[in-house]
């Protein structure tokens, strides 16, 4: 975790009108592809291309407000703490899985046997609807 105490601050109105910009890049993109996708002229791939080319002016356009710092701040701590992570090795995620199934087949077998119990108690002896 950052140690670095960060004051909570609002968002500009220029950061405001980056995030405007970058939604309105990314829903013209999304337009254009459905507009020209009935339209047999432009090719699948061009149009896909130009989504992809809207998404990442967008995600651009909104890495540069406060909002953006902040997320990319966020990313780059995150994969900082994803390197101190001491990952199982592959024996010990076999073996655990392992256990985790004959468990869970234990007791899926007990609840099956609690389940006839319970409804041969119930229908036969209390409810006398064996018979």
């Amino acid at each position: 975790m950052n140690t670095k105490a960060e004051q909570s601050r609002g968002t500009s109105a220029g950061d405001i009108g980056k995030l405007v910009l970058a939604g309105l890049v990314l829903a013209a993109g999304i337009v254009a592809y459905s507009w020209y996708d009935n339209d047999g002229s432009v090719p699948q791939s061009v149009l896909v291309l130009g989504v992809i080319v809207s998404i990442i002016a967008a995600l651009a356009i909104a890495a540069f407000t406060a909002p953006g710092r902040r997320v990319k701040g966020f990313v780059a701590e995150s994969q900082f703490e994803l390197r101190k992570v001491v990952w199982p090795t592959r024996d010990e995620t076999v073996k655990t899985t392992a256990v985790i199934i004959l468990v869970v087949i234990v007791l899926s077998l007990l609840l099956g046997l609690i389940d006839l119990i319970l409804k041969s108690v119930v229908l036969d002896w209390l409810l006398k609807l064996g018979s």
